[in-house]
């Protein structure tokens, strides 16, 4: 079931647009990350959401119902917010209750509802505090369960672990993932902090100038990227601005049937080709590609590999060494190789037996490489099915590991 639905929100301010045509589906029980870097909408549509902001265009439902007109206080949302704005002289169970005094629920059972819902946060101990008692971590707890009492339809949640430190925001990251599989709860999170997003999201929606660019689980976002945009904002990644030198080549990639799509051949700063994928055959001689391979997708060896399983790997290079940087439990390598810089990290019980300007040996599976056109769009693999049609339903269950268009 559906539980929210905004369609094609619109939303400028003194003429700049801060929300751009934003379509997003919310399903019951859900928890979905609205994720992107500052100023590209986010916190704009969760305020659109809960009624804090008129659309200037486009419609929000709740549970079928448009409330786009409708204002915050009859939408059956609620909100917390990144500064916990808790009343300094309320106790901790007052604060909590506040909203249901608002809505005119007896003492007895707002007391009820607040000391149930301060158990929940594990804050019940806290009930007669002050809110300068209390720590960042307890104060976020309270603002949390003074949004939970109140038993809305929908929880929006506006960064609000963004002034904890880090220790404790990861904590409070898996106890907010638990207090919403306890309580199945529909909620709306925002942040620009990608940690947080992979760790408690379902779904998450990816903006960038305004625009949602990608929604999807989390595994599905990092793994298989709309764009550009997408592949460098989630984690970390090493970029190779590559040249077209030939277009519909006739070498094999690695696991693809000789009946495979267009290929063409890339000129890149390593010294070694590699061939990219041209599914729409746009890609001419001389045209920009980029190519991407995640540091952990990088293969780096002291010792000069084997020739075998050759064919499965998009090229075979070496570098050096330049950097070896230690962070924490792991060892970032900074690696010369031809005209490009690349990076890995290992754990430090795998870390390399190497010294900085050492020689090693750099490669990379074939299907681990990503590829995006001048523009910014992915380029993809396509399988030709001679008995299906190109890119087809059946070709994609068969052979799921190669992508659509």
């Amino acid at each position: 079931m559906t539980v929210l639905q905004l369609d094609n929100i619109e939303k400028s301010f003194d003429g700049l647009t801060a929300v751009d045509e934003v379509s997003l589906s919310v399903a019951e029980g859900e928890l979905v990350c609205l994720l992107g870097p500052s100023g590209c909408g986010k916190s704009t549509t969760l305020r659109t959401i809960a009624g804090f902001e008129a659309p200037d265009t486009g419609t929000v439902h709740i549970n079928g119902r448009d409330v786009t007109a409708t204002p915050p206080d009859d939408r059956q949302c609620s909100m917390v917010f990144q500064d916990w704005a808790l009343f300094p002289n309320k106790t901790v169970l007052e604060n909590v209750a506040f909203g249901l005094k608002m809505d005119g629920v007896s003492a007895a059972d707002r007391r009820n509802r607040a000391q149930e819902t301060l158990s929940l946060v594990e804050m019940s101990d806290h009930a007669g505090d002050m809110p300068r008692q209390l720590s960042g971590g307890q104060k976020q707890r309270v603002a949390l369960a003074r949004s939970l009492t109140l038993d809305p339809e929908i929880l929006l949640l506006d960064e609000p672990l963004s002034n904890l430190d880090r220790k404790l925001r990861e904590s409070m990251q898996l106890e907010l993932k638990e207090i919403q599989r306890q309580t199945e709860k529909t909620m709306v999170y925002v942040t620009h902090d990608q940690d947080e997003a992979f760790t408690l999201a379902d779904r998450i929606g990816i903006l960038n100038e305004g625009r949602v660019v990608q929604t999807g689980a989390p595994a599905e976002v990092y793994t298989d990227p709309t764009n550009q945009f997408v592949e460098s904002f989630l984690g970390t990644t090493n970029f190779l601005s590559c040249t077209v030198a030939a277009t519909r080549v006739t070498e094999a990639v690695a696991g693809e049937a000789t009946d495979g799509g267009a290929r063409v051949r890339l000129e890149t700063p390593l010294g070694e080709p590699l061939l990219a994928p041209d599914g729409a055959n746009r890609l001419t001689t001389g045209d920009a590609v980029t190519a991407s391979i995640r540091p952990e997708q990088l293969t780096v060896s002291a010792e000069r590999p084997s020739s075998d399983g050759r064919r499965d790997r998009a090229f075979t290079a070496t570098g050096t060494i330049r950097r070896r940087l230690h962070r924490g439990s792991r060892i970032r390598y900074e690696i010369e190789s031809g005209d490009a810089q690349l990076a890995t990290e290992r754990r430090i019980s795998d870390r390399l037996d190497v010294t900085e300007d050492a020689t090693v040996y750099l490669s990379c599976s074939t299907g681990a490489v990503t590829y995006f056109d001048a523009a910014g769009r992915r380029l993809r693999w396509v399988r030709l099915c001679p008995e299906f049609g190109t890119d087809s339903d059946v070709c994609r269950t068969a052979a799921p590991h190669w992508s659509s268009r």
